[in-house]
């Protein structure tokens, strides 16, 4: 990669509005933004349909599902790759990976999701974040954005919070959403939308020099 790509990586809790802050991020730099664009270019790498590359990915985070609701307890080191065999989802993560890293060695950008904070942990360039908010925030967001009551809201974000847990932690071995598992961490339901992107553009502003220095 080259010396002066600055990369962000977001991570984010559903609710919180990581995406959003991604998208309106990569517009205030100037740079590209990635997030479901990674798992079309996937399937087109592999020669598969994109409709069978997002079931396998889904079908993978069902078996997690189904087994995590018989035994709930420690279930990040109950699993093993025997228990979920998954070679379509696992061929989709490694073209993915691959995309990944092209996509940090073209130019700096933005990314959300996809464990990329982990596949570029070695980068100079890296800027990995955590987008976090209160409960009661990202109901309310979710809620509204999707027309839905606050208990129904409430039981998407922990269905969707599952699925990015075991998608994390199974090609990370890391948890899902620790402090330590990333440089930054922002509740951007406290900082608002606006303050949380101009504090990642001073970090990006801030790296850049020090990589040009």
């Amino acid at each position: 990669m080259s010396n002066h790509h600055v990369i962000i990586t977001i991570g984010r809790q559903f609710g919180s509005g990581g995406h959003e802050i991604g998208v309106k991020l990569a517009k205030k730099l100037n740079i590209p933004f990635h997030d479901k664009d990674m798992i079309d270019m996937a399937a087109e790498k592999l020669n598969i349909s994109l409709k069978a590359a997002k079931e396998a990915d889904e079908a993978d985070i069902d078996r997690f599902l189904a087994y995590y609701a018989i035994t709930p307890i420690s279930y990040s080191s109950s699993y093993t790759a025997d228990d979920f065999p998954p070679p379509i989802s696992d061929r989709i993560f490694r073209a993915e990976t691959e995309i990944i890293k092209k996509f940090a060695e073209r130019s700096s950008c933005v990314i959300v999701g996809r464990c990329a904070d982990d596949i570029l942990k070695d980068e100079p360039g890296l800027i990995s974040v955590f987008i976090a908010a209160d409960k009661r925030d990202r109901i309310r967001r979710i809620a509204e954005k999707y027309h839905l009551s606050d208990h129904k809201a409430s039981e998407r974000i922990k269905k969707v919070e599952r699925e990015r847990s075991y998608y994390y932690e199974r090609h990370t071995g890391k948890s899902w959403g620790d402090a330590a598992s990333y440089q930054i961490v922002l509740n951007s339901g406290r900082l608002g939308i606006d303050k949380t992107i101009e504090l990642l553009a001073g970090a990006y502003a801030a790296r850049k020099a020090k990589l040009e220095d």
